[in-house]
């Protein structure tokens, strides 16, 4: 077998998988999510309580993920934190969400490189918009959000166990370090 052949047949199942990840970012059927979420309503900031983060946040503080409109069914995102401590260095990342028209707003697809999009459910978001859980169905990462820095135990306990219901293990959370409002200088958004 030639050079040319191997790189072939090396590429076109690599590009392939690519495409099949860029589009299956739907959670299957049976995965919980809400029935209805008011896209609108959910946007703004959110600062992450808990989760089992991807690799490159496992030691970030002061976590905020903001939403806001984009074009079509396109979401601006901003994603910042600390890296190691409350003085570590100030990180960003801008990934661009979409909301899936297959869904009643709880299905999103998160796009960090293109073309790659990741699945991003909205398993459960509270009647004032003030608590949410962003789950995936493969059950690897997962975040607990709220609209403030610091919410109460029972509050905290009671998203833990809808976590842990979702089939994550809840022993994997890690809790987010945030500061108080007014000991920082990111907050840079309107609360709703």
């Amino acid at each position: 077998m030639n050079l040319r052949h191997r790189t072939r047949d090396v590429i076109v199942p690599l590009l392939a998988s690519i495409g099949l990840g860029a589009c299956s970012v739907m959670p299957p059927a049976d995965f919980p999510r809400m029935a209805s979420v008011n896209v609108d309503r959910f946007m703004g900031g959110w600062f992450v309580i808990a989760h089992i983060p991807p690799g490159v946040v496992a030691d970030s503080y002061n976590n905020i993920e903001r939403y806001s409109r984009g074009d079509g069914n396109a979401i601006d995102t901003v994603y910042t934190y600390r890296e190691g401590g409350f003085d570590g260095e100030a990180k960003r990342m801008e990934p661009t969400g979409f909301v899936l028209e297959e869904g009643s707003g709880a299905e999103w697809a998160m796009q960090f490189i293109w073309p790659i999009r990741m699945e991003y459910t909205i398993a459960y978001v509270d009647p004032d918009y003030r608590t949410t859980i962003v789950a995936r169905s493969k059950r690897d990462w997962v975040w607990i959000m709220a609209r403030t820095p610091a919410i109460d135990d029972a509050t905290y306990a009671d998203l833990v166990e809808r976590v842990e219901a979702l089939g994550y293990d809840a022993g994997a959370l890690r809790k987010v370090p945030q500061q108080p409002l007014d000991r920082r200088d990111d907050v840079d958004f309107e609360l709703p």
